[in-house]
Order: C-alpha cells, then structure tokens, then sequence
C-alpha cells in the first residue's frame, strides 16, 4: 500500500489544526511556542508532499521547507531570550503576565 498525496494532507492538516488549537487555548508561553512549531512542520509536510507529488522535476518546494526550517530556529532562539528575560522580571511564563511587551 503506498501513501499518496491525500494522506500527507490529511496528516498536515491535522497537525496544523491541533497547532492552531494549542495556540489559542494555551496560556503557557512554552506550549505557545511548540505549537506554533507544530504548524511550521505541518506546513513542511505540505511543502515536501507538493514536491514530491505534484512539482516532480523542481525542488522549489524543498527549498522552501528548508527556509521555514532556519526561521523556526531563528523564532526559538529570539523566543526563547525574550521568555528568560521576561520571566527573570515577572517570575510567570503565562501569557497574561507578558503584558509588558505593550509600547
């Protein structure tokens, strides 16, 4: 049985629809960040499901996986120095305490 387009859709689909979900309804900023992890790979998944499927002679798409790959880290990085500065001031990492952000 092999697994077709269809199949990885399914799959990012529902990987980015539990992203969505964790981003909206958690109050840690820590969960915050890895589901918004969770939808950049389920966008890859698309990405490399497209190119593989679909663009057979490019490899465009994989190049653009790889680019959402070096901004996911560059986004823990910088997320994660903002979180340690914020929770040396504040002592909390939930999302109400982060209200100092504002200008």
């Amino acid at each position: 049985m092999t697994i077709g387009l269809s199949q990885y859709l399914l799959v990012s689909s529902i990987l980015f629809g539990i992203g969505l979900l964790g981003i909206v309804i958690k109050r840690n900023v820590i969960a915050v960040l890895m589901c918004l992890e969770l939808l950049l790979n389920a966008v890859n998944i698309n990405f490399i499901a497209i190119s593989r499927y679909v663009l057979t002679d490019s490899a465009v798409a994989q190049v653009f996986a790889l680019l959402v790959i070096v901004v996911a880290a560059a986004e823990v990085a910088v997320g994660l120095s903002l979180i340690i500065a914020i929770y040396k001031k504040k002592r909390s990492i939930h999302i109400d305490d982060f209200n100092i952000l504002k200008g």
